[in-house]
């Protein structure tokens, strides 16, 4: 009996609950933190490099009615951009390319897994044998007006994709647009 008495000195009695336990409603309890502790503040992260960037990856800066600008070189005229290469491109308007035109395109290796045309200031329908062509080849081609194949060019391009690219400059102002201004 006096263990008793003892044990009830040293636990008080806990007041009954008006309510069972699974009446109560649950609140969540927040701790967190909004500032960093001590040590958190001094903690570096390192970055290890897996894969830099080819520095011969080609990229279209501006174009204008002249030409084009890449990799900060000017092209003057229709071009095409081969993987590691710009070459002039003999043609004068959408009309002009024929399935010879495009035949540099499948006599790379690696092999070219798309080929964006840019026909000037309006997307222009090519022969459907020259598309039919490419096909068999093993190449899809994209036909966009210029400003748009310059962007999905570098897009490409970026994503590590073997692209080229078939252009012919937009006619109009003399002004040469960045594709960083037309992004904005």
């Amino acid at each position: 009996m006096a263990a008793a008495f003892v044990l009830r000195r040293l636990c008080p009695a806990r007041p009954a609950l008006r309510f069972p336990p699974f009446e109560l409603q649950w609140v969540p309890r927040r701790e967190h933190r909004l500032t960093p502790a001590d040590d958190e503040l001094y903690q570096r992260t390192r970055i290890s490099l897996l894969q830099r960037e080819s520095v011969h990856a080609m990229y279209i800066d501006s174009y204008n009615n002249r030409g084009f600008t890449v990799n900060g070189d000017r092209v003057i005229g229709p071009c095409a951009l081969l993987p590691h290469s710009v070459v002039q491109w003999n043609v004068g308007s959408h009309q002009d390319i024929t399935e010879e035109s495009f035949s540099l395109f499948w006599m790379l290796e690696p092999r070219i897994e798309i080929v964006v045309v840019g026909t000037g200031d309006r997307t222009e329908r090519l022969h459907p044998e020259i598309l039919q062509a490419m096909r068999q080849r093993g190449i899809a081609v994209e036909v966009q007006d210029t400003p748009n194949a310059c962007a999905t060019f570098n897009f490409l391009c970026h994503e590590g994709r073997v692209t080229g690219a078939a252009l012919i400059p937009p006619p109009g102002g003399a002004a040469p647009t960045s594709l960083a201004q037309t992004a904005q």
